[in-house]
């Protein structure tokens, strides 16, 4: 069973749930060592681009859709109604595992976006793209979390996370739409 200290906030987790817990941080690193191979020892498949071109095009709008599911979610249970924030949650869920999965084919195929550094928006965009990828490390294994407390209806616990998953799942998937704009804008 799942405790927590009122003084300081930290989950405790019973042995069982200490497996899932691995298990999440497990599956959340094994992504993360799987995108850093693909970006630094992974040759593109297709590197003339022929393949599957409309792929970042989907993944902003996979992205833009679990934003909006991500903000009816919030609007529902701020306002109570749990089952349609239960619903939208699990649809931003869908989204952003759908967009993962695309944004692996679409890097496998096509390689890193190259970003034109002479650029006027060059300062913006690396320190937006950084601040994108390292709040997407922690966000796998917060949203993972998030919805393991929910699901086994560990609710105080699952809300006290949540409020920390929330905005950074919802910074990532808006600057995934941003960042996906402005590489578009300059090619």
């Amino acid at each position: 069973m799942l405790g927590a200290n009122k003084n300081t906030g930290v989950l405790r987790f019973a042995q069982d749930d200490k497996k899932i817990v691995v298990g999440i941080l497990l599956i959340s690193l094994s992504a993360s060592a799987f995108i850093c191979w693909l970006v630094y020892f992974h040759a593109p498949v297709d590197v003339t681009g022929t393949h599957l071109r409309s792929l970042p095009l989907v993944n902003a709008i996979l992205n833009g859709l679990a934003t909006t599911a991500l903000l009816l979610g919030y609007r529902f249970i701020r306002t109570r109604r749990i089952a349609q924030h239960r619903a939208t949650m699990f649809t931003a869920f869908v989204f952003s595992s759908i967009f993962l999965a695309s944004y692996l084919v679409n890097f496998a195929l096509h390689g890193e976006t190259r970003f034109n550094r002479m650029s006027a928006w060059w300062p913006f965009y690396w320190k937006l793209l950084a601040s994108h990828i390292v709040l997407s490390v922690f966000a796998l294994p917060m949203i993972l979390m998030t919805f393991f407390l929910s699901l086994t209806g560990r609710f105080p616990a699952h809300q006290r996370l949540a409020r920390y998953t929330f905005p950074v799942w919802l910074y990532v998937s808006v600057t995934g739409v941003v960042i996906y704009w402005m590489q578009a804008a300059i090619r």
